[in-house]
């Protein structure tokens, strides 16, 4: 998927009129402390992908999304009264796992370390 320059700027000005709409006006009591990681948007503007993580464990994530999803419309109705495009996208909601991903490689790495230095040197 090859991204434009301002498909990058719309992606980037979703994402932070989201965190703003969620800490200013979205008073869902499912929604934990979470992040908006990313955002991408199609080329045609249609949909776009949002991914959200929560360090407050998969069960928060689980009952944000759900929360997210069904408050979709009303957080682009909203997005729509601050960004100025011909095509407002449709948000979807995603988690990222990413972190958790990464926090696993780093424990197999340190665990290959770790059995790597436990065998002497020849």
């Amino acid at each position: 998927m090859k991204h434009f320059p301002r498909q990058i700027r719309v992606a980037d000005q979703i994402q932070k009129e989201l965190a703003d709409l969620l800490r200013r006006e979205f008073k869902d009591p499912r929604v934990g402390m979470i992040t908006f990681t990313a955002v991408e948007v199609a080329g045609d503007y249609a949909h776009a992908k949002v991914y959200v993580s929560s360090l407050q464990g998969e069960e928060v994530l689980a009952r944000s999304l759900e929360a997210l999803r069904d408050g979709a419309g009303y957080l682009r109705h909203h997005l729509g009264r601050r960004l100025t495009l011909h095509t407002l996208p449709q948000l979807h909601f995603l988690a990222d796992t990413s972190a958790d991903r990464a926090f696993v490689l780093t424990n197999l790495i340190n665990a290959a370390r770790a059995a790597d230095e436990a065998f002497p040197k020849s």
